[in-house]
């Protein structure tokens, strides 16, 4: 977090006027504050506005609010949410009534930074431009009040409502388009317009639609690749970037998905996985929110989220409050890659682990370690054959077992 003084003098002679004050942006910022003081009183009013570098209107709050803020993801009310672009941005003064001998006012602008954080979402819901229940403010209300940062809202072959998505404080609406085939569905995300139609009627059309989504920037996830009404038959496994493992509740369907997923690894492919609810309607086995993405992201940018779960920075729980995994090795975390070296450690922990979970550490040759919720936090020391390692909690029904959590893996490669 960075800071900039401005000690400003206002002459009697500007009262009554409007005028700028400008102070530098060096870089992207997440968030810019101006907070101001001065002495108050019944001869000393001053107004306070913002404009950004391009000299645009970003908002006014008169001298009703002595701090305010904007940023691309929220902003103080009556303030517009906006990218913070390098430049010379501009302080707006309001000199409504100002001393005989002038008035010193202190202004602080507050830089803050993007950081690294864990944002949580559902990448896969419907509205009712397709076969969804609910319009997208009725969904952007309950993403709020679950307390997610992101959703993405997937229709089928459809993306008008991409050229026209709302910004809502807080959260994160992702573009989104469910490519909908009769050989399998896959999500396209990050690009409001991925295709200009949808067709694809061979194997060579289907992979020249995705290479045109892909340089347009779209990050490409399969959905629900086995399910038995809609599962992925296309034979390429090379052009997409995510495998959406856990589609709605949890069912033998979404278990083949993960083991699918996990052979994909086992040939060397780096596919991240995901999950989404699949939400169309309420009183329907498909919950909203259920499961989620916990993505950690330099920011709650569409872009810094979609690029976490390009590189595998995510995992996939239940829901919002459930389960919290932590897989570390080094500076490594789920997603990236380490030099494998003979003092190499993984350390994993989680939080919420249940009484009748337990969590399970897997490589390519399956199942390494088991533990219970009092034997973590835990280390294990790497074994040179391992070309991946990745978390699986379990928990117990009846007679059955479900994934109640699932990472990404850490990648180990030679030095």
């Amino acid at each position: 977090m960075e800071t900039h003084i401005i000690n400003h003098h206002i002459p009697k002679s500007r009262e009554g006027t409007y005028y700028t004050i400008p102070f530098p942006v060096t870089e992207e910022y997440e968030r810019i504050s101006v907070a101001y003081t001065y002495e108050r009183g019944d001869s000393s009013v001053v107004d306070l506005g913002l404009m950004n570098g391009d000299k645009n209107f970003l908002g006014w709050s008169g001298s009703n609010k002595a701090t305010v803020f904007v940023g691309p993801h929220s902003a103080t009310p009556g303030y517009l949410m906006a990218d913070i672009a390098p430049g010379q941005w501009y302080i707006i003064v309001g000199a409504y009534k100002i001393p005989d001998n002038g008035l010193p006012v202190r202004y602080e602008i507050i830089y803050i930074p993007k950081h690294p954080r864990w944002l949580v979402g559902d990448l896969h819901i419907h509205s009712d431009a397709s076969d969804g229940q609910h319009d997208i403010p009725t969904l952007t209300k309950k993403a709020i009040k679950k307390g997610l940062d992101f959703i993405a809202i997937a229709n089928h072959n459809n993306y008008s409502e991409n050229l026209t998505l709302p910004k809502i404080p807080n959260l994160t609406l992702i573009p989104t388009v469910e490519w909908t085939h009769y050989k399998g569905h896959m999500n396209f995300f990050g690009v409001p317009a991925p295709f200009a139609n949808f067709i694809a009627n061979s194997e060579e059309e289907m992979l020249e639609l995705i290479a045109t989504a892909k340089a347009k920037g779209a990050l490409i996830s399969v959905n629900h690749p086995k399910d038995p009404g809609c599962p992925y038959l296309w034979e390429n496994t090379d052009c997409f970037d995510a495998v959406e493992v856990w589609n709605a509740p949890m069912r033998k369907s979404n278990m083949d998905a993960i083991a699918w997923w996990h052979s994909l690894l086992q040939e060397g492919k780096k596919v991240s996985l995901v999950g989404g609810s699949d939400y169309h309607r309420d009183w329907h086995p498909a919950l909203f929110a259920h499961p989620v993405t916990r993505v950690y992201a330099k920011s709650p940018s569409s872009q810094d989220i979609l690029e976490a779960i390009r590189k595998g920075n995510a995992y996939v729980a239940a829901t919002k409050n459930s389960m919290e995994l932590s897989l570390s090795c080094d500076t490594a975390i789920m997603g990236d890659s380490i030099a494998w070296h003979n003092n190499l450690e993984l350390t994993t922990t989680a939080k919420n682990l249940g009484a009748a979970m337990i969590l399970q550490l897997v490589t390519a040759e399956g199942v390494v370690h088991t533990w219970r919720k009092n034997q973590l936090p835990a280390r294990v020391k790497v074994m040179p054959t391992w070309r991946f390692a990745y978390l699986i909690a379990m928990r117990k029904i009846s007679r059955f077992s479900r994934v109640a959590a699932i990472t990404n893996p850490i990648f180990f490669h030679e030095k």
